[in-house]
């Protein structure tokens, strides 16, 4: 067994090496609104730069190689049993934005979203999930913490998602056969999968038309849930930020003002107050002076 831990941190560590970024590389998302808009029980999916990411995007043919669920801050979780979990499993600032993952070479864990700055992020919104499910997607999350990363479970996942001309059918997965049972591993988008299910909130569900007309709803193996799922789901609502965005020019400064630069007093006491009226004006007066140079 010390051998077998041995060579799984060294993949580990060979897996989640990231490559580098250049230094004038900026990012795709607007970091800090991401930050300001987020709800809990949020997903946020993240283009990630290391050597899994990278394998993660062929298996899956997409950019979103990991989703995180966002639980907001400590004090914000209202259940104290769940706060004191969280706290045995993070101890950082308490203001500090929260998400639960899981993490290959760490397992499930709380961390904060301050470590994506600079990564291209995303958000997908459960689009009317309420209150009382969103906690309850959130203690699920909490109750996983502590359980380890479940690399089999990635390796099933590529053999099962490679085309059928690769490997016979018989070969592409024994997903289904060798975690009879509770699991006490994750990945980190089959965790969430569950933790959405656990209220019964739909991410890709397979729909039949029966009989009598109806329609009945299925639910997805969330072992084959991953993080493109929540981007393409109907049920989510995306929410992006980019670092350039249309709207950076805020809508008050193409109101119609005055070109002229007239002021009042009252409604029949304009003027255009002169360059040394101006000058005293309160707002000028606090203004630091301005070096110039010869």
């Amino acid at each position: 067994m010390a051998i077998k831990s041995f060579l799984m941190e060294k993949l580990s560590a060979f897996l989640n090496l990231e490559k580098d970024v250049a230094a004038n590389e900026l990012p795709m998302t607007d970091f800090e609104r991401l930050c300001e808009e987020l709800h809990q029980a949020d997903v946020i999916l993240l283009e990630g730069r290391s050597r899994v990411s990278e394998v993660i995007k062929m298996v899956t043919n997409s950019p979103w190689t990991h989703a995180a669920l966002y639980i907001g801050r400590l004090d914000e979780i209202k259940d104290g049993a769940l706060q004191n979990v969280i706290a045995e499993h993070y101890t950082g600032a308490p203001h500090e934005q929260l998400v639960i993952e899981a993490m290959l070479g760490e397992g499930t864990i709380v961390a904060p979203v301050s470590k994506y700055e600079g990564c291209h992020l995303r958000i997908c919104r459960p689009e009317g999930l309420s209150r009382p499910d969103r906690q309850q997607v959130i203690a699920y999350a909490v109750g996983q913490l502590g359980y380890d990363y479940d690399i089999r479970h990635l390796l099933d996942l590529g053999r099962f998602l490679l085309p059928y001309s690769f490997l016979p059918k018989r070969w592409r997965s024994s997903l289904f056969e060798h975690q009879a049972g509770e699991s006490t591993r994750n990945v980190c988008s089959s965790m969430m999968a569950e933790a959405f299910s656990s209220v019964h909130y739909p991410i890709l569900p397979f729909a039949e038309r029966v009989a009598d007309g109806s329609v009945k709803l299925y639910r997805r193996n969330t072992r084959l849930i991953t993080p493109k799922d929540f981007d393409y789901s109907p049920y989510f609502d995306i929410i992006k930020y980019p670092y350039f965005s249309f709207d950076e020019v805020a809508a008050y400064r193409s109101l119609p003002w005055d070109s002229e630069g007239k002021h009042y007093n009252t409604k029949d006491d304009r003027f255009i107050p002169s360059k040394s009226s101006a000058s005293e004006h309160p707002s000028e007066q606090t203004r630091p002076p301005v070096k110039t140079t010869e």
